[in-house]
């Protein structure tokens, strides 16, 4: 209490005008003060290697909530994975992983804005075969380049795709299908999500591999494709299993093979592609976290390993699994590998069907 005692000196010792003064004194020292400290501090953290300065900032990130871009619109199978990890990476960080839908062109508008965001870790992103492999396959022009412009962190989960029909088409199997198809030329209808899209690039693959020739039919989303072959305005879709599978269950379609490493839980009495010869185009899709080039490769390595671990959670497990999901995992180097691989796959398609875009 002493600190805040009245001054003994008669108030008339020490003129109003004196005491402004005074107290103006040490505000101007108060300020030279933080500023020196201000610069010293930058000064300090300048004098640090590159190396350490890093390390630093990694062992201080996050310190603020963190930005996940979906490149899609909420509710789809990229949206349900990314809400599923950004709730585990908040527990385990003790920061908010906040999800931002940002959709449009097919993925290109969000993985074009998290490509241009600042690459201090608090901008992440989902990367899928559409953002990374099937854009950069049809799209030379692309506002980002899938390699260069991202700091790939891991592998998150791979997830099924499914060939299904109609109920009104009298196929029961791949095989009678695929015989039906060929006696039928150009006559059996499927939808997608647009033209160059994922959807279609994988139907073309389809038909390339059994030498078939099916009428495509391009949507403005994968949504009103489903709704179309439900309604039986078109016959077939190649969709990823999440969004067909309730779909499935209640008999509204036949699955008639599924893009898996091996059957679903869910569907046990589908055949996958490599059970019935055709492996090289029945791989299932990816979905992973990338962000910016040039983000800090501690940052990378601390938000690997925190990704790592939420995927070895049960009740990840569990809910990725509900819809046929494999948690996966990686390290920025196989995820890179995964990507090339795939585009490369695309490329191949792209060309050898002279797909274009407007």
């Amino acid at each position: 209490m002493k600190a805040f005692a009245t001054s003994q000196h008669p108030a008339s010792q020490h003129p109003a005008g004196s005491t402004r003064a005074a107290s103006s004194q040490r505000s101007r020292r108060s300020v030279l003060t933080s500023a020196l400290a201000c610069a010293l501090g930058a000064l300090s953290l300048a004098a640090l290697p590159t190396g350490a300065a890093a390390q630093a900032a990694a062992a201080a990130w996050p310190d603020k909530p963190v930005k996940l871009i979906v490149p899609f619109a909420p509710g789809g199978t990229t949206d349900i994975v990314a809400r599923l990890i950004a709730d585990k990476l908040s527990v385990q960080l003790g920061r908010a992983f906040v999800v931002e839908n940002r959709a449009g062109a097919g993925g290109a508008l969000g993985s074009e804005a998290l490509a241009k965001s600042p690459p201090d870790g608090y901008t992440i992103g989902m990367a899928t075969q559409s953002t990374h492999a099937a854009n950069p396959a049809l799209q030379p022009k692309l506002p980002y380049d899938a390699i260069k412009d991202f700091a790939p962190v891991s592998l998150l989960a791979i997830v099924p795709g499914v060939l299904a029909v109609h109920p009104s088409v009298p196929a029961k199997t791949m095989q009678e299908f695929i015989a039906l198809a060929k006696a039928n030329p150009g006559k059996l209808s499927y939808g997608s999500p647009g033209i160059g899209s994922l959807g279609h690039l994988l139907m073309a693959q389809f038909e390339d591999f059994n030498k078939v020739d099916l009428l495509h039919v391009p949507y403005k989303g994968s949504g009103q494709a489903l709704n179309d072959v439900l309604a039986g305005q078109i016959q077939v879709i190649g969709d990823n299993l999440p969004s067909a599978l309730p779909h499935i269950q209640a008999g509204k379609l036949r699955a008639l093979g599924v893009q898996a490493n091996k059957r679903v839980p869910s569907l046990p009495d589908v055949p996958t592609y490599a059970e019935m010869g055709m492996g090289e185009i029945g791989k299932p899709a990816w979905f992973g976290i990338v962000a910016p080039a040039n983000t800090p490769a501690p940052i990378v390595a601390k938000l690997n390993d925190a990704i790592r671990v939420a995927l070895k959670d049960p009740a990840v497990v569990a809910k990725l699994a509900q819809s046929g999901s494999e948690p996966v995992g990686s390290s920025p180097e196989e995820f890179t590998r995964a990507m090339r691989e795939t585009m490369e796959s695309f490329r191949a398609v792209v060309k050898a069907r002279n797909i274009k875009i407007d």
